[in-house]
């Protein structure tokens, strides 16, 4: 079992940056696919980016491509999840999840019942 961690959220200007980061305890994240969600208030939890065991391309939501990127430091078992060019929209609760499988398709990566753990979640307000 692997637990999750996540922290860096926080209040931000619209057209702003923050990092997110996601910390695993005794197992290492390496050996997980790392997933970010979020919940925007008052919605479902929605895709937000995905990061393969395996490596490979990261999978990333249409609504976040081009400003969201995501990276691991394996020397820190952390996977993070930068965020630029912030948006009103982007204003929801980021968890990441962790996975022991790996998908070929954004279509499995995205759906949350193919992870096995996921982080308390952390707030993301950005102001317009």
């Amino acid at each position: 079992q692997v637990q999750l961690v996540e922290s860096g959220g926080g209040l931000v200007q619209a057209g702003g940056s923050l990092r997110l980061s996601c910390a695993a305890s005794e197992r290492t994240l390496s050996m997980y696919t790392v997933g970010w969600f979020r919940q925007p208030p008052g919605k479902e939890r929605e895709f937000v980016a995905a990061s393969s065991k395996n490596g490979g391309t990261p999978y990333y939501a249409d609504a976040v491509k081009g400003r969201f990127t995501i990276s691991r430091d394996t020397t820190k078992n952390t996977v993070y999840l930068q965020m630029n060019s912030l948006k009103h929209e982007d204003t929801a609760v980021y968890s990441c999840a962790a996975s022991r499988y790996s998908y070929s398709s954004i279509y499995y990566h995205e759906r949350k019942e193919k992870y096995d753990y996921w982080g308390q979640g952390t707030q993301v307000t950005v102001s317009s």
